[in-house]
């Protein structure tokens, strides 16, 4: 069977778990401190990727059954309709 991750992948992915080891491991955009192991692979294979090495493509999320704009619009027909149930009532 053919191998999933090539050599120079697990040597980046050794590399960041000796710096998330150390303390020296940060996070890309805030910047934070990385102490989970899980997020400190994702981060290796992630700089193996652009290095070049062999590594399968990042899972794809899988869609929401609703967007965001449609549970907008249906939140925005509930404030609608109920308006004009009160209007009504103050007629009569």
């Amino acid at each position: 069977m053919a191998r999933k991750y090539s050599k120079k992948a697990s040597k980046k992915v050794e590399k960041v778990m000796r710096e998330r080891k150390r303390g020296t491991l940060r996070s890309g955009r805030s910047g934070k401190k990385v102490t989970s192991r899980k997020q400190a692979i994702a981060i290796g294979l992630s700089e193996a990727r652009r290095s070049g090495a062999k590594v399968p493509a990042r899972k794809k999320r899988s869609k929401r059954r609703t967007t965001k704009r449609s549970t907008a619009k249906r939140r925005t027909k509930r404030r609608t309709s109920r308006r004009t149930k009160r209007s009504s009532r103050k007629r009569a």
